[in-house]
């Protein structure tokens, strides 16, 4: 915790001017004098954990959100917007987005929402196609609605206690049971909602896998599903329909910039909500512990699917009763992330391209096989990491070129080595042996390693050397020596 809590002093700084505090009242507080605080707050001296204590009793901080490494997470997004080669003649170094984001954060997150629009084809003044509003004066803002929703998401750290009650509720009055739980589901859709549920023929439903009709109030479900998702579904469409002023509050207080952005939090919360009704909380932790995260045995004492397992996996958070805290991404064959949280404190790609060496991406090479990985990021820290690839609804039926079923992607679950131990398939690996450490980082342009023969373009830590006269691995790797 001493090296985590060494750049805390953003933090400290913001605390005490959101409680209108001068230097000498927080540090009499405190117990500390006015000059130690004044070297707390720049970084000079790292926080200590009798300080956060202090903070805890005095201000009612609550010391895992504060030490939380928000600001770490922030330094690489803005790392990967320096990357860009629009910046290359601006010599910034992590040094100076670390300084930046500690004294003022939100400026940070100015310059990320900046450079989302900017990539996005427009501004934060553009309408969605290009132009003004239609009533010519009033600015329709232009942001990605993706990532709105995953920093949504990310910022809350993947757990909303309200939706947790609300399901734990959901059991408790309709009487639910593991082992009816889908005809629990639609009993309670039909009884308390008066929406009858009906499997059709994939045709019929044109692509779609789920449809609900309002004026009916009928709720079709694909054939294509299985049984895990059709269950999934069921619960979804009742947080949509019994949760609906729980779900408006939620996404109110996300303040998304578009109609989009709220569409696409009301189904993430949906969801959420779905994944807590099949996976009840206290249940579920305390057969991830029982089984050391064994996610096949998860999937099948919960019926449930290997990707659902690994998201519940991220989303125990509660205090006081949380899990291991994982990272997850979902990728495609493409190296196109849809999907990232990072509990586990490794930075997880945002713009562009990613490190290929992460093994989320060999999971490709052998389809439906786990693979491990022992990871460590350049500035030092290790990570445990499985990955496996899950094939979309409908994917086994294809034949030929028939595009109509779902796509395969590939999901990556992860912690800090510390974890390792209490997760099943870490079983039989020699965790202090570097030969098993996979030096990986976030993307080529903000990688610093020198010597990666994975490298596809050139750092923005090292000035370009090329040598006509020499060829290595790859055309920017410099062998060590060299």
């Amino acid at each position: 915790m001493a090296q985590q809590n060494a750049r805390l002093g953003g933090k400290l700084r913001r605390l005490r001017q959101s409680q209108k505090l001068t230097q000498a009242q927080m540090a009499e507080a405190l117990g500390l004098s006015a000059s130690y605080l004044n070297l707390l707050e720049h970084n000079q001296r790292a926080v200590t954990v009798p300080v956060l204590l202090k903070l805890a009793q005095r201000f009612g901080i609550d010391i895992a959100d504060f030490t939380a490494d928000d600001d770490a997470r922030l330094t690489s997004d803005l790392m990967e917007v320096f990357a860009d080669p629009l910046f290359d003649g601006a010599d910034l170094k992590t040094a100076d987005v670390e300084e930046l984001i500690g004294a003022a954060p939100a400026l940070g997150k100015a310059v990320l929402t900046l450079y989302q629009a900017f990539r996005a084809g427009g501004s934060a003044t553009a309408a969605p196609g290009g132009g003004l509003a239609e009533d010519g004066d009033t600015p329709v803002p232009v942001g990605m609605p993706s990532e709105e929703v995953t920093d949504f998401i990310q910022e809350r750290k993947n757990y909303f206690k309200e939706l947790e009650a609300a399901a734990d509720e959901l059991w408790q009055r309709a009487e639910l049971s593991a082992d009816t739980l889908y005809a629990g589901l639609v009993k309670t859709l039909g009884e308390a909602y008066a929406v009858d549920v009906i499997i059709a023929p994939a045709a019929a439903l044109g692509g779609l896998l789920r449809q609900y009709d309002p004026r009916t109030r009928k709720l079709v479900l694909s054939e294509l599903l299985p049984r895990p998702s059709r269950t999934f579904q069921l619960a979804h469409q009742i947080a949509l329909l019994g949760q609906k002023p729980l779900l408006d509050r939620l996404v109110s207080g996300g303040k998304f910039t578009t109609q989009e952005a709220d569409t696409l939090a009301r189904v993430a919360l949906a969801n959420y909500f779905a994944a807590a009704v099949v996976m009840p909380y206290e249940r579920f932790l305390a057969a991830a512990r029982e089984t050391r995260h064994d996610i096949e045995t998860l999937e099948r004492r919960f019926d449930t699917s290997f990707e659902q397992v690994c998201h519940r996996l991220t989303s125990l958070r509660r205090p006081g009763q949380q899990g291991i805290p994982f990272h997850l991404l979902r990728v495609d064959g493409a190296g196109n992330i849809s999907k990232r949280f990072s509990a586990s404190g490794i930075s997880i790609a945002r713009f562009g391209g990613a490190c290929p060496r992460w093994n989320v991406y060999d999971a490709f090479s052998t389809p439906g096989l786990l693979r491990r990985q022992v990871s460590r990021m350049p500035e030092g820290g290790s990570f445990f990491c499985i990955a496996r690839t899950v094939d979309g609804v409908g994917r086994s039926t294809l034949r030929g070129n028939n595009a109509r079923g779902g796509g395969r992607h590939a999901i990556g679950l992860g912690c800090a080595i510390s974890y390792a131990r209490e997760i099943v398939y870490a079983d039989g690996l020699d965790l202090d042996d570097p030969q098993l450490i996979t030096p990986i980082g976030v993307s080529c342009r903000v990688c610093p390693r020198k010597d990666c023969a994975d490298r596809a373009h050139p750092s923005l830590h090292h000035a370009l050397s090329l040598d006509e006269n020499r060829r290595a691995l790859a055309t920017y790797m410099s062998p060590e020596g060299s």
